[in-house]
């Protein structure tokens, strides 16, 4: 028997759905903000990076232009002379429409989707981090709170981001919908 529902298949990276006018970074530093990591919507591989500000927490608010279905997530961090700088301990939460760190930083699971702990290793690699696929199905945005990084430091450095999984087909436009309601 032969199935046609995506998830027999791979994942793909969903950068390509991303709606970066909406997405944006809390704690960035200006110069090395959230939109450096997507450059066309693709995986980043210039050398631009996001940076915390003030401390080690940064609260990524990320917009999809259509909902999603998220199997892992790749954060990279690359080797610096200053140690490790890449995110340990990062709290995902979907579909909120406006979030800041007061919402995050005491949140638990369920509230916050998932809790992880991501190795320095994993980090270096970029390797991908898979997560509970039931509970990241028809996400329309996803925030991640870097709470803590590997060293400790006051900041936080993310090189690269990727979100594998699988479009859901169901699109913001609904007006033919309405049409074939109002028939």
């Amino acid at each position: 028997m032969s199935t046609t529902r995506s998830e027999g298949s791979s994942p793909k990276s969903l950068l390509e759905y991303l709606d970066l006018s909406q997405s944006n970074c809390l704690n960035e530093v200006e110069s090395h903000s959230i939109k450096g990591l997507f450059p066309g919507k693709t995986r980043n591989t210039t050398g631009s990076y996001l940076l915390s500000d003030s401390d080690e927490q940064l609260l990524l608010n990320i917009y999809f232009n259509q909902a999603v279905r998220v199997k892992s997530l790749v954060l990279h961090t690359a080797d610096s002379q200053e140690g490790p700088k890449g995110p340990k301990l990062i709290k995902l939460l979907v579909n909120r429409p406006a979030i800041g760190f007061e919402d995050v930083e005491d949140a638990a699971e369920p509230e916050a989707t998932q809790i992880l702990e991501v190795s320095e290793e994993t980090v270096k690699e970029g390797s991908p981090i898979d997560l509970r696929f039931v509970r990241f199905q028809s996400v329309t945005s996803l925030h991640i709170f870097v709470s803590s990084n590997h060293d400790g430091g006051e900041t936080t450095r993310i090189d690269a981001i990727d979100i594998l999984g699988f479009p859901s087909g169901v699109t913001k436009d609904l007006s033919e919908l309405k049409k074939h309601q109002d028939d």
